[in-house]
């Protein structure tokens, strides 16, 4: 393994920057909260959110449950994934101003998927092949997503360096991926434009930050370059 890796492109350095102040560090103060607290506030309290909304607007179509069992049950099982395999980076101590923006930029807007969903903003019920479609996109995401961190989790706890097998033999970022499937069969149950502009200022601005920061990390690796030519980043290469 060499001693240092290239430095990621100015740009994505200045959002990572950036992003870490707005979510750790915004206002200052002292570090109260971890960061996973405030994910797993939003992530479980999902499903008492969706149902207070069939309940206020009295919504009980089938395409309402539909979206509480999946988008209500995806945050049982981030809490169960939390507690036996969590990830590092949530563990973060951070400001009741970055805990505040945390939710603002990103978590909470996800909960407006759900009311634009249930409230009168939206009245056509999702179709059949819609239905179909959300759910076999959100099942194979949860799988992805989950079985990426777990063998990541439990691969670091014994060996260090770069995960080249498993999830990750023709995917650089199967984790994320596991994560955009999950969030697009929302977006695609809710059928309005919102949620996917939600989901592009997070993919773009959140989640490529991030993939681009840990390239450049794992770049210091002898095997990157051979990696990174056979594997991409969100989709297998076909040729």
């Amino acid at each position: 393994m060499t001693e240092t890796s290239p430095p990621a492109p100015m740009f994505f350095r200045k959002m990572a920057s950036l992003n870490a102040y707005l979510s750790q560090d915004f206002l200052g103060g002292p570090r109260l909260l971890k960061l996973a607290w405030v994910v797993n506030f939003q992530k479980t309290g999902t499903f008492a959110w969706v149902l207070l909304l069939m309940t206020l607007y009295g919504r009980w179509t089938t395409d309402a449950w539909v979206y509480l069992a999946l988008h209500g049950t995806y945050g049982m099982l981030w809490l169960m994934k939390d507690v036996t395999f969590p990830d590092p980076n949530w563990q973060k101590r951070v400001t009741l101003g970055g805990a505040f923006m945390s939710f603002a930029l990103v978590l909470g807007p996800y909960w407006s998927f759900s009311w634009l969903l249930i409230s009168d903003a939206i009245r056509v019920p999702a179709s059949n092949l819609t239905l179909c479609a959300a759910i076999v996109l959100h099942t194979l995401g949860v799988g992805i997503m989950l079985g990426a961190d777990a063998q990541k989790f439990f691969t670091l706890q014994v060996k260090r360096g770069l995960i080249d097998t498993g999830f990750f033999r023709y995917v650089r970022h199967p984790n994320y991926l596991g994560e955009m499937m999950i969030y697009g069969a929302y977006a695609l149950l809710v059928g309005h434009w919102f949620p996917w502009a939600v989901l592009a200022w997070v993919w773009l601005g959140v989640f490529l930050t991030n993939m681009v920061m840990k390239e450049a990390s794992m770049s210091r690796y002898p095997q990157w370059a051979a990696y990174k030519a056979r594997t991409g980043m969100l989709l297998p290469k076909l040729w």
